[in-house]
């Protein structure tokens, strides 16, 4: 009987949880998502070819592993069919989608962006892809769950009833009710290409539990709709915690939890951001960590890594490891900065707030180096870049494990 590690990210997302998931992937049986959409992106590079995954496991990359979708994400079947299209057609021998993962329809993402619309200058910044308006109709107990495939007469019939229901509310945002016929149409699509690969994943895993397992966070903690910097987040628990929900997989059989961080913040969307570096500084460390979204291709917001947030993603999710990444961005800087506190309304403050209104960065400022992209081995780092490390090591009191100094699979310190 063996355990389930995790791998969860300890920023506000694109931190690189793909490349670590897919350089350990191949010691796992199985690869598992369990929360969000088609709003998280995880790019792998292996042999200088780049892989853009939003809904597919990073582990579709080892020929070995059974990926799983699980009951906690929700699934916009379009984009899950095009990222399929994308591989291998063996793909679908190793692929499985949980019967009780709830779809994203038309008229979630019509109403995502509506909603956007609307806030104006108070727009949270989502992606537009339809994941909040899908789980509010999931804890609204009228989603849709991607076993009602099997019945698209049934759902049909359901769906019509919503749309009866919602009527007015559609009106309000100016989003039209789809035609019956037409959606009919797409739903026995999604059923002929999707429909041999629903089943019940909770079953499929406890059947399982002879084979290592590796759960794949998508977003981070910083977004958790409960932990995260409410109400710029998203709206699933991305903590390890969630995981457990969004899986099915019972509390005891988590083994390793690895926290993934880059070497520094960066965040895509609004919401406060207390070492964001609107500068050119930031503007440097966004041109060479080509810091734009894998899924919408906005420009991320940079800054310099923070480490009281860092502490508290570590606590939350109870990480055993750390892998840092993207430590070569910061090669060539003069000197770099780590935040290790706050300072709010006159008060210096070591801990991660509710509220980070009026939160100023409190920096320590350490030296730089010359190079590290490339090394894969620790001793062959630069004297500066072992202080980094070791400095937030420190500080987080939990041993970072993994570090990469480049996009390759290959370009990664482990020690």
């Amino acid at each position: 009987m063996l355990m389930v590690d995790m791998v969860v990210g300890l920023q506000w997302g694109d931190e690189g949880k793909g490349k670590i998931v897919d350089l350990i992937a191949k010691n796992y049986d199985i690869v598992i998502r369990s929360q969000g959409g088609h709003n998280a992106g995880h790019t792998v590079v292996v042999d200088s070819k780049k892989y853009a995954l939003h809904l597919l496991p990073s582990g579709v990359l080892n020929p070995n592993a059974v990926n799983v979708i699980a009951n906690g994400v929700v699934v916009y079947p379009p984009q899950l069919i095009k990222e399929i299209e994308e591989f291998d057609k063996d793909i679908k021998n190793k692929l499985i989608i949980s019967d009780k993962a709830h779809m994203i329809l038309d008229h979630h993402i019509a109403i995502d962006r509506a909603r956007e619309k609307l806030r104006g200058k108070n727009a949270i910044g989502t992606t537009g892809r339809g994941i909040g308006p899908a789980y509010a109709d999931k804890i609204a107990r009228v989603g849709v769950r991607m076993g009602e495939l099997k019945n698209i007469e049934k759902l049909l019939e359901k769906l019509n009833h919503y749309y009866e229901m919602n009527k007015g509310y559609f009106e309000y945002l100016g989003v039209e009710i789809p035609k019956i016929e037409e959606l009919k149409k797409e739903l026995e699509y999604w059923k002929e290409e999707l429909g041999d690969l629903i089943t019940d994943t909770t079953k499929f895993l406890w059947d399982n539990f002879d084979k290592n397992m590796l759960l794949e966070g998508a977003q981070a903690t910083l977004l958790d709709i409960d932990h995260g910097t409410y109400p710029y987040v998203t709206s699933s628990n991305t903590i390890a915690s969630g995981a457990l929900t969004g899986s099915g997989i019972p509390p005891k059989r988590l083994n390793k939890v690895i926290g993934i961080a880059k070497a520094y913040t960066t965040r895509v969307g609004n919401g406060p951001f207390p070492t964001e570096e609107i500068s050119s500084l930031g503007d440097k460390i966004r041109e060479n960590g080509a810091e734009f979204g894998t899924t919408t291709g906005r420009p991320r917001r940079c800054g310099w890594f923070d480490l009281v947030a860092c502490k508290y993603a570590v606590t939350i999710n109870g990480c055993d490891e750390v892998a840092i990444m993207k430590l070569d961005v910061l090669d060539g800087f003069d000197e770099v900065k780590i935040c290790v506190a706050y300072q709010k309304n006159s008060e210096i403050i070591d801990y991660f707030p509710s509220d980070l209104e009026d939160v100023e960065p409190i920096y320590e400022r350490l030296r730089g180096w010359d190079k590290t992209a490339g090394i894969t081995k620790w001793d062959n780092l630069p004297e500066n870049a072992k202080k980094y490390i070791e400095f937030i090591e420190d500080k987080i009191k939990t041993k970072i494990k993994y570090i990469s100094t480049g996009p390759d699979r290959d370009s990664t310190i482990i020690r």
